[in-house]
């Protein structure tokens, strides 16, 4: 299906919002710290924030460019603020007060008249009227002045040119300097209310696409997301065209309460499992779901912020090594086999259930890649001290999961799959014990490029545990966003059946998530996983999921709808009938190769070209071979049974059918179709014109399969692919990284009738003359 990766609105809707429309505020903060902000009404925001160290310093933020949002869906970036006003009323607690010495500032980012790089701080208790805590505060741009005393200290800001802007909070015993640990957690809260925006600039440009449905669910994540809105993000998802579940991950770095012990900020203690802030986003996330038509799903993993995570939950390797992760800042995975940490990671997954019951959401509830981690080089991480006292102290070491294992390893994979499953198991049945009466759908989250990876035959029995089969959750969902955007199809698809047999769950008892895009630099990668949803949707599985918003918004990615259906019942229209034109061309027979090429022409003569289309375009006369009344027949019947152009069909080019010349005998070495890099199974059939970085490339849709030839290093390859629709060869194995992959074929063009007329004169027939029977080729690949 046709996708779009827009960089900005062009012509699209647009609407209008207040100029600090309380929906777009950001917030940011240090770790350990936590702030959240919720958008509560058309004219106010609240802000929870949790504070653990005397330097903690978080900021209410307004961005004057929109960076977070899809560009179809953005404001417009307005850096002048010149004669615009904003007015407010501040309420707030457990914060410094707007009168103190290091109470709320409002931090101008900016440049100055002549174009340097400028920063004002502007004390907001210089602009108020009130209390420390409940005060309204007024700000005209253009007569705002920075420094603390006024008007000794007054330091006039630049309103033309504003980058951004944030309001500091920090907690009483803020030092500014120091990261030792306050002597417990501290909870604040403030409240902006009665937002009011006034003035030349007042009002914002911003995107109002609406797309319609595009058939797919969405998920996001809180340690991406957690700093914006939830109205916001539930905004983009559903003018996007996303409807179903919203997948949500619920993170591995934010959500958690903290204590300060032995030097570091831990999980694990006492009391609330969530910290405030994180609470009050997800009640209000939950809502702005349900409200939107949303079906939320939480997602919590077995993953968790390094720096967070008491040393005696982490998996740890043979060597004692704990797993950690490849992320900046790492993450490690609990141990399925500490009680303490299970208890734990059972009472989060309580509390989000109860939170969705409060929002009046059904719970669903999905165990996010749960697994025992493995480094790169083999070393599985089975051994801390829980895991190797439940596997009878002395575990059999396994330093290499990609070497042969001996039974006595197998056994004990077999039994660390076992106590996975039952942990995965005790923490469903910990949330349903949390919200009962209530049902609860159980979803578990595979990941087969890890899970079932090559090299590592044996990892499944840990990892994809037989205690996961039907009926031990409600449904599976599975990514595999590696093998994807990496080209390994034929991996994808063994992995397919293995998960079908292994685990049972029908089709229509899965979900696919598609994605993702880690960076910016790889947004090509959205041709890959489109065709992946495509693929995926031939399956039928329950929902596919395109993971996840965050990305989505960086890169543009706009998924265009499905083509209405036909409501009268009958069946589509078929596209192409793979069927051959019934007659042979004549050598009077006309073939036009035809490209598309803008010239512009200047005042002196000289040129400008613009090639429009990468590759010629076919078009034939296939009257001149009609020889006869009974081909004439042929051809009239042919044409009823197309509809006219309705149908394409295949159509021998008699000047250029053949991979070896134009019209020679095909050989396994005529044509390179590719390079192996180990993991690409599936190759598509070229044809080159030309020669080096010069050449015409033309992808061949069509092959006659009879012909079709393959080498691989100069080897003929015999029985060991197929040949997939579109032209695309697919191997068994993949070929080795560096391998040369060749092909030989000969070929059809897709073609379509050009007219929904065929203009016959019987006389002029008799008479010798041919009738005019325009073709064009039909574009089937880029």
């Amino acid at each position: 299906m046709a996708f779009w990766l827009a960089s900005k609105r062009e012509g699209q809707a647009s609407d209008w919002i207040m100029r600090f429309d309380p929906r777009f505020w950001t917030v940011n903060f240090p770790r350990p710290m936590v702030a959240t902000v919720v958008s509560t009404g058309p004219a106010s925001l609240r802000v929870d924030a949790s504070f653990l160290r005397r330097a903690d310093l978080g900021g209410l933020i307004w961005d004057s460019v929109d960076t977070l949002d899809h560009p179809l869906l953005a404001y417009r970036t307005d850096r002048d603020y010149v004669h615009t006003s904003l007015r407010f009323r501040w309420r707030s607690s457990g914060v410094i007060p707007l009168d103190a010495g290091n109470g709320p500032t409002l931090t101008v980012e900016g440049r100055d008249r002549h174009g340097a790089a400028r920063t004002w701080y502007v004390r907001l208790w210089n602009y108020a009227q009130g209390t420390g805590e409940d005060a309204v505060v007024a700000l005209d741009f253009s007569q705002l002045d920075g420094g603390f005393t006024l008007p000794a200290e007054a330091d006039r800001v630049w309103p033309h040119a504003i980058e951004r802007m944030f309001i500091s909070f920090a907690p009483p015993g803020y030092d500014g300097a120091s990261t030792d640990a306050l002597p417990a957690e501290a909870e604040g809260w403030i409240e902006i209310s009665d937002i009011a925006t006034d003035g030349a600039r007042a009002m914002l440009e911003i995107g109002d696409v609406a797309m319609p449905a595009n058939g797919l669910a969405i998920a996001t994540g809180y340690d991406d997301q957690g700093v914006q809105t939830p109205a916001r993000l539930i905004r983009s998802a559903r003018q996007l065209g996303y409807r179903g579940s919203m997948i949500h991950y619920v993170g591995m770095s934010h959500y958690f309460r903290l204590a300060h012990a032995h030097g570091a900020f831990l999980t694990g203690g006492t009391g609330d499992p969530l910290n405030n802030p994180t609470r009050t986003w997800h009640r209000a996330f939950f809502a702005e779901c349900i409200a939107a038509g949303f079906s939320p799903v939480a997602s919590l993993s077995y993953e968790l912020l390094d720096q967070h995570c008491p040393e005696g939950w982490k998996q740890r390797d043979h060597r004692g090594d704990p797993a950690l992760t490849g992320w900046d800042p790492p993450s490690t995975l609990l141990s399925p086999a500490n009680a303490d940490a299970m208890a734990w990671l059972q009472s989060i997954g309580a509390e989000f259930a109860a939170l969705m019951v409060e929002a009046g959401a059904p719970v669903r509830f999905q165990v996010g890649e749960p697994w025992w981690w493995t480094f790169g080089d083999g070393r599985i991480c089975l051994y801390d001290d829980a895991a190797k006292a439940a596997f009878g102290g002395n575990p059999p070491a396994i330093a290499d999961m990609r070497a042969p294992l001996s039974a006595p390893q197998k056994a004990l994979l077999d039994q660390a799959g076992a106590m996975l499953a039952q942990s995965t198991a005790d923490l469903v049945t910990a949330v349903r014990a949390a919200v009962a009466p209530a049902p609860v759908e159980a979803l578990a989250l595979v990941f087969t490029p890890t899970l079932l990876a090559p090299d590592m035959p044996e990892l499944k029995r840990a990892n994809l545990p037989l205690g996961w089969a039907k009926p031990a959750f409600d449904r599976l969902q599975v990514e595999d966003y590696d093998w994807l955007t990496a080209g390994a199809d034929g991996l994808r698809r063994k992995a397919y059946a293995e998960v079908d047999e292994r685990l049972g769950y029908p089709p229509h008892e899965q979900d696919y998530l598609a994605g993702f895009v880690l960076t910016s630099a790889q947004r090509d990668q959205w041709r890959r996983i489109d065709a992946g949803i495509d693929e995926a949707l031939s399956r039928a599985p329950h929902e596919v999921v395109v993971w996840a918003l965050p990305q989505i918004a960086r890169d543009g990615y706009t998924r265009l709808p499905p083509p209405p259906s036909d409501q009268s019942g009958a069946e589509a229209m078929q596209a192409f009938d793979d069927v051959l034109y019934p007659l042979a061309l004549g050598r009077d027979a006309t073939v036009v190769p035809e490209f598309s090429t803008s010239v512009s022409v200047t005042a002196s003569g000289f040129e400008r070209r613009n090639s429009l289309w990468s590759n010629a375009r076919l078009r034939f006369d296939v009257g001149p071979g009609v020889r006869s009344e009974a081909e004439l027949g042929a051809l009239i019947a042919f044409f009823r049974a197309r509809r006219g152009p309705a149908r394409g069909f295949r159509l021998r080019d008699p000047s250029d059918f053949s991979s070896s010349g134009m019209v020679g005998t095909p050989g396994p070495l005529d044509q390179r179709i590719g390079t192996g890099n180990g993991l690409a199974t599936d190759f598509p059939l070229v044809k080159r014109y030309g020669e080096d970085d010069d050449a015409q490339l033309r992808r061949i849709t069509r092959p006659d399969f009879a012909t079709l030839l393959l080498s691989v290093d100069g080897v003929v390859q015999v029985g060991n692919w197929r040949l997939l629709d579109g032209g695309i060869v697919s191997f068994e194995e993949a070929p080795s990284a560096g391998a040369a992959v060749h092909a030989g074929f000969l070929f059809d063009v897709p073609v379509r009738f050009a007219e929904d007329s065929l203009e016959v004169s019987g006389s002029a027939f008799a008479a010798g003359e041919a009738p005019s029977v325009p073709v064009v080729e039909i574009r089937e690949a880029s």
